[in-house]
């Protein structure tokens, strides 16, 4: 009997690369929009491999999955599956964490200079007849300022490495996880987040989202940073109390913001931070480039074929939980 494969997506316009990443395994590929717990199981119990985009794969899922032997999430994260469930359970979840470092980073890059050059904002009033280049408050340069990069995984090298023609005077990183030597060697100088808050005039979010990591953009951490300071995140929407940022912003605590990813997404009608000016917002687009696109669907389904052909995937996210 022929292997089966569910892809849980609703957001792109074909399948035709998974297709052609499956096509060496013989398995029968079923396409499905299924979000709910119910919809999920009507059509993947019985499935040997699935890869999900956003509909959430929870333990009550996972108790329903009959054979299942791997779970692909599109995307770098992975919050949306219980992987200890999962591990419990003999199925791998693997995530695609190399497909979109260069376009995070360049929207990471694109929200700083949009906030620190207020494009947005003079856009906007040029469009109604206003002309007054002070009209969104002081801007400042880059070259003799301190950027500071709050998580240091790919994508973060990735921006380090595209910010080192802009002249700053130092490049900080806060992550708890990478080595004084790999950040010295880079250019750079690893110091705790206090530090960084404190003495940065750019700060750049890229943490995952944990339980740890939830809200850990607060009161607390805005208060602490320059009022003339500016704030990207293109990580996760979870690592910013989205209520303290307004407030920042509103107050004057922080200067401006740069915010690619939300709390609820999308985002409701009255999103408190669409009363605002000094905040640059997009729609969770980061991750996207025609080439991320092609390259997210075919890594997802390669790594379900090398399960499905009996090899191991290189980016196993729930190994501490697999049985062995």
């Amino acid at each position: 009997m022929a292997q089966k494969v569910v892809l849980l997506e609703d957001r792109y316009t074909h399948h035709d690369y998974e297709k052609a990443a499956l096509a060496k395994t013989g398995a029968v590929i079923v396409e499905s929009k299924a979000s709910s717990p119910s919809e999920i199981l009507a059509v993947a119990a019985d499935a040997d491999g699935i890869a999900v985009n956003l509909a959430p794969i929870t333990a009550e899922v996972i108790a329903g999955l009959k054979k299942c032997r791997v779970i692909v999430r599109y995307g770098v994260g992975f919050d949306s599956v219980d992987i200890k469930a999962a591990g419990e359970k003999g199925i791998m979840v693997v995530n695609v964490p190399d497909y979109c470092d260069e376009d995070v980073s360049d929207q990471a890059l694109a929200l700083l200079m949009s906030c620190a050059r207020q494009t947005p904002l003079h856009d906007r009033e040029v469009r109604k007849g206003n002309w007054n280049i002070r009209s969104g408050g002081p801007m400042f340069r880059f070259k003799g300022k301190t950027m500071g990069i709050a998580g240091y995984g790919r994508i973060p090298q990735c921006l380090h490495r595209k910010l080192k023609g802009f002249g700053f005077a130092r490049i900080l990183v806060s992550d708890p996880f990478v080595s004084k030597d790999i950040v010295t060697a880079a250019g750079a100088e690893l110091v705790d987040l206090d530090t960084l808050l404190a003495q940065s005039d750019y700060i750049s979010a890229h943490v995952p989202l944990s339980e740890k990591t939830k809200h850990m953009f607060g009161r607390e951490q805005f208060a602490k940073m320059k009022r003339t300071a500016i704030f990207v995140n293109t990580a996760r929407g979870g690592i910013v109390d989205t209520a303290a940022l307004y407030d920042a912003l509103k107050r004057g605590v922080i200067a401006w913001a740069g915010i690619d990813v939300h709390e609820q997404e999308p985002v409701a009608k009255d999103y408190p931070l669409f009363a605002l000016d000094n905040v640059v917002l997009t729609d969770h687009v980061g991750w996207y480039s025609e080439e991320s696109q092609v390259d997210l669907q075919t890594k997802a389904a390669l790594a379900v074929a090398e399960v499905l052909s009996g090899k191991v995937p290189q980016f196993i996210v729930n190994k501490q939980f697999l049985k062995a």
